[in-house]
């Protein structure tokens, strides 16, 4: 079942944590950025209330949660009700999906892939946003899940997981690039994006269908 309580009940929470921490998420939509090609036709899947496909311009979201697919559609996106695992999409359509902090919500992880895999063009992309769970931010999420409403749900990656369930579910020509250095609390201006991985908390993969 796909974990829509939480975003249901706590819209506002979810909604109010961009506001009071507006320098990390820029930093993250600045490292997502850097990792948009040029698209003709693009989807956030897990898009939540389109906080990040809305400023990227990708105009086309899927997510089970009806209160947040109503707050996605007033920022102008095209909504679907959806879930990762059976993406309501015929085969080749899209040359672009992105995932933003949506795999540590996914109930199957190889059929999102797999799905994702499906929907895209070859040699479409494959965008994935989200917090390392060895990082010092994903430690602190794991130490605290019991504590934040969201997180209680979630199941951290690392990157050499996500990067091991997107080999086997049929992409590579990898490119990383990662954000986030200090505790979010630390943060007061926007961080800067490099390239690779293991040092920032936030971190980008872009994969290629094979």
């Amino acid at each position: 079942m796909p974990r829509i309580e939480i975003f249901e009940r706590y819209t506002s929470r979810y909604e109010n944590w961009f506001e009071e921490n507006r320098p990390v998420y820029e930093s993250e939509l600045k490292a997502l950025n850097a990792n948009i090609p040029s698209h003709a036709r693009g989807l956030e899947i897990g898009v939540g209330s389109g906080r990040f496909a809305a400023p990227l311009g990708i105009l086309l979201g899927v997510d089970p949660s009806p209160r947040m697919l109503d707050i996605a559609h007033k920022r102008g996106i095209e909504v679907v009700y959806g879930v990762a695992e059976k993406l309501p999409f015929a085969d080749s359509s899209f040359d672009l999906a992105l995932m933003v902090t949506t795999i540590c919500f996914l109930d199957d992880i190889e059929s999102a892939f797999r799905e994702v895999n499906r929907i895209l063009m070859p040699s479409g992309s494959f965008i994935i946003g989200f917090i390392d769970k060895n990082s010092p931010v994903g430690r602190s999420y794991t130490e605290k899940r019991k504590k934040n409403v969201f997180y209680s749900l979630a199941n951290f990656y690392s990157m050499d997981e996500v990067v091991s369930l997107l080999k086997i579910s049929g992409f590579d020509d990898f490119f990383f690039t990662q954000t986030i250095f200090r505790d979010l609390k630390d943060i007061k201006n926007i961080e800067p994006v490099l390239p690779g991985h293991g040092m920032g908390s936030f971190v980008v993969v872009r994969a290629v269908k094979r």
